[in-house]
């Protein structure tokens, strides 16, 4: 066993798990962190395990959404075993665009779109998204309370602290059509499903596309957020079952150290995953996308500035 490589494949999975959920793309970062960490593994191997360490990512949306997802909970009645199954019928439609798009076009993509230019570009382009759409949101939520004449409403209140007014940020998520995964429409869910397809073009994220696609069409943060969770599912198991089956066909068989490299790397993944996603609904209940729209265009432009001086 060669620790080094172990050592680099923790460091693929640490990113993976960071940058999967983050809208700041996950593909991207793992794309440019090759140019600077390369793992001595086979050109086909490397393609595989790219996709494939995503399995260990989505096992923590499994495991922290368990019940919400288990349609079979025996501390369920039978409205929420309905409404967990209809949530899985939501999902699995509006996977349906992505496959039915992205599948036929997945080597095509691979071959022509995996340039740090073009990463950079989707970096950029969606970064400025996320700015211009909640930005939007706030001054609507700002006009909407001047024209009833209100004030923003209490945040919380304790014996010591004085009541203190709402963000603009959670003033612009009261005025979302969509406040919970209930009132998530077919149109709604559909909508959001059409905007995933936009991430077969890596740097854009898939995580980034879901989520510009669910504020576009009035959803609240929080519920966009979990929708993206759950979409990961179906579309990140098919795209890595896709990616291995394709492997395998083709007369490879991993060597030891290339399933050990496989092994660490998901599992880094699944551990890191599970703090972040925990991380990220905490975050946006309180704040905006607004930071990672920015970080986005930071890293956008040194992708640029690194490859265009070397």
């Amino acid at each position: 066993m060669d620790i080094i490589e172990l050592v680099k494949a923790a460091v693929f999975g640490l990113v993976e798990g960071i940058t999967e959920w983050l809208p700041i793309s996950s593909t991207g970062h793992m794309l440019l962190l090759n140019q600077f960490l390369t793992m001595n593994v086979s050109e086909d191997f490397w393609n595989m395990f790219l996709v494939v360490i995503q399995l260990g990512a989505i096992l923590a949306v499994c495991v922290i959404f368990f019940r919400r997802l288990n349609p079979f909970s025996p501390s369920k009645d039978k409205a929420e075993k309905r409404d967990t199954w209809l949530l899985w019928a939501k999902t699995v439609i509006a996977c349906l665009p992505a496959a039915v798009i992205g599948i036929p076009l997945d080597d095509w993509m691979e071959a022509n779109l995996g340039s740090p230019f073009v990463i950079a570009a989707a970096l950029i382009v969606y970064g400025v998204a996320f700015i211009v759409i909640e930005t939007v949101r706030e001054r609507r939520a700002d006009r909407a309370l001047a024209e009833k004449g209100a004030r923003p409403a209490a945040r919380h209140f304790s014996a010591d602290v004085a009541l203190e007014p709402a963000s603009r940020s959670e003033l612009a998520d009261e005025d979302a059509r969509v406040q919970s995964l209930e009132e998530l429409d077919w149109k709604t869910a559909i909508g959001i499903g059409l905007f995933q397809v936009l991430s077969i073009v890596p740097g854009t994220s898939r995580s980034g596309s879901t989520i510009i696609g669910g504020l576009i069409l009035g959803c609240r943060r929080t519920v966009v957020a979990e929708f993206t969770f759950f979409l990961a599912i179906p579309v990140m198991v098919g795209a890595s079952g896709l990616r291995l089956a394709k492997y395998l066909l083709a007369g490879n068989v991993p060597t030891t150290m290339e399933a050990a490299v496989l092994g660490v790397g998901c599992l880094v993944a699944f551990l890191v995953s599970l703090g972040v996603i925990r991380f990220l609904m905490d975050f946006v209940r309180r704040h905006d996308f607004k930071p990672f729209g920015w970080y986005r265009i930071a890293l956008g432009v040194a992708v640029i500035a690194w490859f265009a001086l070397h």
